[in-house]
């Protein structure tokens, strides 16, 4: 039964005696899941497979299109996605060389380049607690 179902649960149960108490404590119960957790918005920003694995890659420095498609393996239509996805939400820059031949580079931001201690530690506990780093 979900805290929601429970908060909404017969009026008939509680006693005459606190009904105020009983009211707050619907309430508070129905409106937590309205308030999200920090991690859970952040991870929606940066938690999709190919948005970690291209951020990670960008921690390398700048990166062409092809280049940024050859190291992560990538179909295009999907690296083009995730770029605009992350572009749009501020963890990436793209600058666009118009020199011939014409090229699109790709860099972290400075909100992109903040995440560089997130991925060190998840490289540790990968290395501590999944057997195929250890090796």
């Amino acid at each position: 039964m979900s805290s929601q179902e429970l908060a909404g649960s017969d009026p008939a149960e509680t006693t005459d005696a606190e009904p105020d108490a009983d009211a707050s404590t619907a309430s508070d119960a129905s409106s937590a899941p309205d308030t999200p957790c920090p991690v859970v918005d952040s991870l929606e920003q940066i938690g999709s497979r190919w948005r970690l694995v291209v951020l990670h890659e960008l921690l390398n420095g700048e990166s062409r299109f092809n280049e940024l498609k050859r190291e992560t393996d990538a179909n295009a239509r999907t690296l083009s996605r995730v770029l605009d996805d992350l572009q749009e939400t501020g963890f990436v820059d793209r600058r666009l060389e118009e020199d011939s031949p014409v090229a699109t580079y790709y860099s972290l931001t400075p909100k992109g380049e903040s995440l560089a201690p997130v991925f060190e530690e998840i490289d540790d506990w990968a290395h501590e607690w999944l057997a195929e780093c250890s090796g």
